[in-house]
């Protein structure tokens, strides 16, 4: 007797082996932390591009996605700034960033609001028990003058934030001349060493500053602080960071505003129905950089967070990069001797 052909034996088996690699895909995506080593998108191979791998590394980002140090140290890979406020305004900004999800905050002993900052991350801490532990604190160096004035620099911070400890202490700029930077590391890294501070860095530093450090076989900074956005790649500094692995944070990612109307930002945003300010931000966050935001006001607080449920392509990334005009949002000390 001939056998009669039954589609239900080829396909239901089919239908089965698939839904198991659906299954398997969906296991395999997903994600706790940013790897170490991640590269910026317009870095990447052909082989890298395939979709699994772009949705596992940049889709998954959330909030509270940390990025790890070359110290061992976690970061949030997205912090909250607050340059240009003081008093109750940085206490509430501070307060509201806590309340949207930011676990990161980035003060300065210039910024005079490590006191306020400090004492809104402890009343959020005591009122939600989220321990101290998960919120990240980050201030800077005022001046290099020298050893002992980094000490008293350090513990006035430690004293003003009242946190037990700083997470990141940074080298505000390179300003001081070799001799009085390298004084200054020193008294930083014996605050690490004491507890104090968990992570050291830099802001503001350009090659040749770095250079030097790697010159004199120093223990290097696990970040550098700069002006970076599309409107100022800094190419040769994010290739000597990305050599030493030292991570980058961007202190104007936004770019003050002043390039919000651009037809390319504007192109996307129509795009992606998102504001320039969150096209900018993703750009940031996709090239492996820690965007530090900043604003007074609580909607906007929300809405620079609200970035990631949208990803740019490959292509959009290398355009923006293209928008390099060497930019500087407010100050710009990366080539001082």
């Amino acid at each position: 007797m001939a056998l009669r052909f039954r589609p239900s034996i080829i396909i239901l088996p089919a239908l089965a082996l698939a839904l198991v690699k659906i299954l398997s895909f969906i296991t395999s995506v997903r994600i706790l932390s940013v790897h170490p080593g991640i590269r910026s998108l317009s870095q990447w191979t052909s082989t890298d591009r395939d979709r699994a791998t772009l949705y596992r590394h940049f889709m998954a980002l959330t909030l509270h996605s940390k990025k790890k140090l070359q110290d061992g140290n976690e970061i949030p890979m997205m912090g909250f700034g607050t340059y240009e406020m003081d008093g109750k305004e940085a206490y509430d900004a501070v307060k509201h960033a806590l309340e949207a999800g930011y676990r990161h905050i980035d003060s300065a002993e210039w910024y005079y609001n490590e006191r306020e900052c400090g004492q809104a991350i402890r009343d959020f801490c005591a009122a939600t028990g989220v321990p101290r532990s998960e919120v990240f604190f980050t201030t800077k160096l005022q001046n290099n003058a020298g050893y002992s004035a980094a000490k008293a620099a350090i513990a006035r911070s430690s004293q003003k934030s009242g946190l037990g400890y700083i997470d990141l202490y940074l080298m505000h700029s390179p300003i001081g001349g070799p001799q009085k930077r390298a004084e200054s590391w020193k008294a930083i890294l014996e605050a690490k060493k004491e507890g104090v501070i968990r992570s050291v860095g830099v802001s503001n530093f350009g090659v040749r500053h770095l250079q030097e450090m790697v010159d004199t076989n120093v223990e290097l900074p696990v970040i550098n602080q700069v002006d970076l956005h599309p409107f100022m790649t800094r190419t040769d500094i994010v290739a000597m960071c990305r050599k030493h692995d030292i991570a980058l944070e961007a202190w104007a990612p936004l770019v003050r505003g002043y390039r919000f109307k651009h037809p390319s930002i504007i192109r996307l945003s129509q795009k992606y129905g998102k504001e320039p300010a969150q096209i900018l931000l993703r750009y940031s966050l996709q090239k492996g950089y820690i965007p530090l935001p900043k604003s007074a006001l609580e909607h906007r607080i929300r809405s620079n967070s609200d970035v990631y449920d949208f990803e740019l392509t490959p292509e959009e990334v290398a355009h923006l990069d293209r928008l390099d005009e060497r930019l500087v949002t407010d100050w710009d000390p990366t080539d001082t001797p």
